[in-house]
């Protein structure tokens, strides 16, 4: 296809694609927040030769990033499909270190263990504090 006759497609399918894109993208405010969520963690502990010596769980919360983020879809003479889009995702912008204690401990046969040393296993992840709207893909931050 030559330039003038992308041109043309380009011309024919623009006022379509403009208003698909002011249809899709709603009221075009961005919602990208932190939000609370139960979860249900389990780990498992394994001595030095493998055997596994407990299992521990528990239901706990931790934070989560949801919501919207504006992303637009446009005519392009310049790309090969003929549309250039711009996608931004909802991800976390900072991740803080929790410490989180399970509660519940079991030894190999489902014997509920209750020794203080046994009965609980505290376990780190890193969960967010902060979320904002990232172009989709861009894992250089």
């Amino acid at each position: 296809m030559h330039v003038q006759e992308l041109l043309f497609v380009a011309a024919i399918l623009m006022p379509q694609c403009l208003r698909a894109l002011r249809y899709s993208q709603g009221t075009g405010d961005e919602n990208c927040e932190t939000l609370k969520s139960e979860i249900h963690l389990i780990k498992e502990e394994f001595d030095e030769l493998g055997r596994m010596q407990r299992t521990c769980n528990a239901d706990v919360i931790v934070n989560k990033c949801e919501g919207l983020c504006n992303s637009q879809v446009q005519p392009s003479v310049i790309t090969p499909t003929g549309f250039l889009k711009e996608c931004y995702c909802c991800r976390e912008s900072f991740l803080k270190e929790k410490v989180i204690t399970l509660t519940h401990c079991y030894d190999p046969d489902g014997t509920r263990l209750t020794s203080p040393e046994m009965g609980s296993m505290d376990i780190r992840l890193r969960e967010p504090t902060e979320c904002k709207c990232f172009k989709c893909g861009d894992f250089t931050r």
